[in-house]
């Protein structure tokens, strides 16, 4: 995979962020997105030897558009500056627990697990935690997990969640608004001779955490 290619397209759209330059470097964008795609398709079947519930099998499932929504955000930039994909039961529209990769320069990142889920799975999964509080912590605080996730990403409620006790020892764990974890990488990461493997070994330490937050969700 020809990262170099990659990281160089999304530093120069950084800088460049309108219609203009995207369509006179369309071809670039072409190159980027190809190179991404058999990047993940690659990646795809590693990843199901890890986690057998994963039933996507093709890149097309998993990529986020690059085309940035912005009819509600005060930030009316066209194109995201980054390539995504969330390898997933049910790709990237999964309602699951899944493995994310981000490739942005000087902002990279792997991780998953679920970022912005409806009420009615952020309950599930607060209550799968509550009732199985021992199973959860022994995860997040297994030493070869929290070594590349040394916490739970984003944002967290002020106050205890409605409908659970206020003095439940470890009620810190059921404000969190999202259950995702990150591990931040280098751009060198990506030029890794033994990239694959990297990744793998990464994903093969946060399997069990997804494991946990799917079995919450039916």
């Amino acid at each position: 995979m020809d990262f170099k290619k990659i990281i160089q397209f999304l530093s120069d759209l950084n800088k460049n962020n309108n219609k203009d330059w995207f369509q006179s470097n369309k071809a670039s964008y072409q190159y980027a997105k190809d190179e991404f795609e058999q990047f993940i398709d690659i990646l795809i079947p590693l990843l199901k030897e890890v986690d057998e519930d994963i039933d996507v099998e093709s890149s097309k499932e998993c990529i986020f558009r690059i085309f940035r929504d912005v009819r509600f955000s005060k930030n009316k930039s066209p194109y995201k500056t980054n390539f995504g994909a969330l390898i997933a039961k049910g790709g990237r529209k999964s309602k699951h627990a899944g493995y994310y990769l981000h490739i942005e320069p000087n902002k990279s990142f792997i991780g998953g697990g679920i970022y912005m889920p409806p009420s009615e799975i952020l309950i599930a999964i607060r209550t799968h935690i509550y009732e199985n509080i021992k199973d959860f912590n022994a995860i997040i605080h297994k030493k070869s997990f929290k070594k590349y996730f040394p916490e739970i990403y984003g944002e967290k409620l002020i106050t205890a969640p409605k409908g659970f006790p206020k003095d439940f020892k470890y009620i810190e764990l059921l404000k969190h608004k999202h259950y995702a974890v990150t591990y931040d990488v280098k751009d060198s990461f990506w030029l890794s001779p033994d990239l694959f493997e990297k990744i793998i070994y990464v994903f093969h330490e946060q399997y069990k955490f997804n494991h946990f937050l799917n079995q919450a969700i039916k």
